[in-house]
């Protein structure tokens, strides 16, 4: 039997260290996508943060938005990903359930998944990056209680009814109310993200619930549309007296409480969540970082008519 040297060993530890280097692939050769729910402002802001990102790292980067808010529709953006062998997808989910089984299949892959904004937490994905929304729907419910003096009917107008993020607000918001016997919670509606069906059910709920004295606008449509109701001559007399807490500061949102028909809005950090998610992704990629990663929440800022001119994302 041969004897092994410590030069054989000591050549064969090199080889391995060398093995282990050429594992972690370079930048250039690496390709991340990031798929949001659907085309929409709040995404934009992701997107940007995404993208700055991808191109600080050198990595390949590809956007990815999904025509609907069906969960079949992201299922099929996976599918496709996967043929082109990206290298790590981030996925704000619309529908948890629906893409549970292609997440662990592209895992299983060797492609690194985490969600953003909106969670499949049995999915298999590595990590979650974004808002608590449970805490933030919370905070909603603990604005609205102030806004009313703790009496009052109120009304939730969401956005896709499956989506695990606004569920989570959802129950936040009950949760705070529940504190408060003297608020009656008397509808929750969907719109699925879109402005102008939100418009529709704003209107409904005025017409059927003529005490309405509060709207929960749960998805960033939310904040837009009832602001567009109470600007038409029909709901004028709302203005003011019911009062709207709003999701996400775009630009129509912002307007609204600027003219005073949205009191308080929970301002996300969409530019943070796409460049975490970027950025961890390549360091997954790359064999860096955490094996176990912790979920990690980007926060919300309260933000009133007093601190509209001051607030950061």
């Amino acid at each position: 039997m041969k004897q092994i040297t410590a030069v054989a060993i000591s050549a064969l530890l090199a080889g391995a260290a060398l093995t282990g280097a050429a594992a972690a692939k370079d930048a250039k050769d690496i390709t991340i996508a990031v798929v949001p729910k659907v085309a929409v402002p709040f995404f934009d802001d992701c997107n940007k943060g995404a993208s700055d990102e991808a191109k600080a790292l050198g990595v390949n980067y590809q956007w990815v938005v999904p025509q609907n808010t069906q969960g079949s529709t992201q299922v099929k953006i996976i599918e496709d990903l996967m043929a082109k062998h990206v290298d790590g997808i981030a996925i704000s989910v619309n529908e948890p359930k629906s893409v549970e089984r292609i997440i662990k299949k592209a895992v299983e892959g060797g492609i690194k998944v985490l969600t953003f904004d909106s969670d499949s937490a049995k999915s298999g994905r590595s990590l979650y990056i974004g808002t608590v929304n449970e805490a933030a729907g919370t905070s909603m419910g603990d604005v609205m209680v102030k806004q009313l003096g703790g009496q009052g009917e109120v009304a939730i107008v969401t956005g896709q009814l499956g989506a695990t993020n606004l569920n989570e607000r959802i129950a936040g918001i009950k949760k705070a109310l529940a504190a408060s016997p003297g608020i009656k919670l008397v509808a929750t509606e969907g719109t699925e993200d879109d402005l102008a069906k939100a418009v529709s059910v704003d209107e409904a709920l005025f017409r059927a619930h003529p005490n309405l004295k509060g709207i929960f606008g749960v998805s960033q449509v939310g904040g837009p549309s009832v602001a567009k109701v109470m600007g038409a001559k029909e709901f004028a007399s709302r203005k003011g007296t019911v009062k709207v807490i709003a999701f996400d500061d775009l630009p129509d949102t912002v307007r609204g409480v600027k003219e005073g028909f949205i009191q308080a809005i929970m301002v996300q950090r969409p530019v943070t969540m796409g460049k975490l998610a970027v950025e961890t992704l390549v360091d997954q990629v790359q064999g860096k970082g955490d094996t176990s990663p912790k979920d990690i929440d980007t926060g919300v800022t309260v933000v009133t008519a007093d601190n509209l001119g001051s607030y950061t994302k």
